[in-house]
């Protein structure tokens, strides 16, 4: 089935994070959530990585739940964190590599944060951090749980908002990809593209942005109000794109399968 029958028949959530990467919930875990609230189609789709597919493929078909292997891929574009969701990927050497790299890349980079926090007198531990990362990477998500714990800072946003969003005290920059590179390896991975939660966006950078070679646009997110899905939608049509839409779970914070005023129902 293709993501545009995957949205006319409803009952999908094509955003989804597992502990592969910074959700709070294995792949197995998340298939048979879908399954419990009648989703009939989903989307894995971890930050630059592909390893909770396999278990999600599996859960798929204990749960009755169709599996889109997908991935969300960062990159920037002007200075602005851009992230490139692909779905139906068939993985190549090329986008195998570069998920290597950015494995390794985003390990030094949290010892580098654990650092930075030392250096202001907030101190944690590597240790500390892996408690929280049930999965093989290392995020800022996981830091930020650390530091909460520790009695640091109380509220999770917080911790982004004064010390890891860019420009803040204990941020590091991370490699950087274009957002047209990040398109051609899923293009090249035979998947198709689409530019994710625009809302984080200004709206002339999204429409920079469509003049690239993407497929699709993420017209429903949580993020999203009414008027954002009316606005994405005649954006969709006019730069003629397909439609997407997911919730972007990561955590019990998240409602799985409800995201913004959609009319998939």
């Amino acid at each position: 089935m293709n993501i545009k029958e995957i949205v006319e028949s409803g009952r999908f959530d094509l955003h989804i994070h597992t502990t592969a990467s910074d959700g709070d919930y294995s792949p197995t875990e998340m298939v048979k959530r879908a399954s419990d609230i009648g989703l009939k189609t989903i989307a894995i789709t971890d930050h630059d990585t592909l390893d909770g597919l396999e278990e999600a493929f599996e859960a798929g078909k204990k749960y009755g739940v169709v599996v889109i292997p997908g991935i969300e891929i960062s990159t920037k574009y002007n200075e602005k964190s851009v992230d490139v969701l692909g779905y139906h990927i068939s993985p190549t050497q090329e986008l195998l590599q570069l998920l290597i790299e950015l494995r390794m890349e985003r390990e030094t980079r949290a010892y580098k944060i654990i650092e930075k926090f030392k250096e202001i007198g907030m101190p944690i531990t590597i240790e500390e951090v892996l408690k929280y990362s049930k999965g093989d990477v290392i995020s800022r998500p996981h830091i930020a749980k650390a530091i909460i714990e520790k009695g640091y800072v109380t509220s999770y946003q917080a911790v982004f908002d004064e010390y890891l969003a860019d420009g803040k005290p204990c941020s590091i920059d991370k490699k950087i990809i274009l957002p047209e590179e990040g398109i051609e390896l899923i293009h090249q991975a035979g998947g198709i593209a689409v530019l994710a939660h625009p809302v984080y966006l200004e709206d002339s950078m999204t429409e920079e942005l469509l003049n690239l070679p993407f497929d699709g646009i993420e017209v429903w997110h949580r993020s999203h109000t009414l008027e954002d899905i009316t606005k994405y939608s005649l954006l969709a049509r006019k730069f003629n794109l397909m439609v997407t839409g997911g919730s972007d779970f990561h955590s019990d914070n998240h409602n799985l399968g409800n995201f913004g005023f959609s009319p998939r129902r």
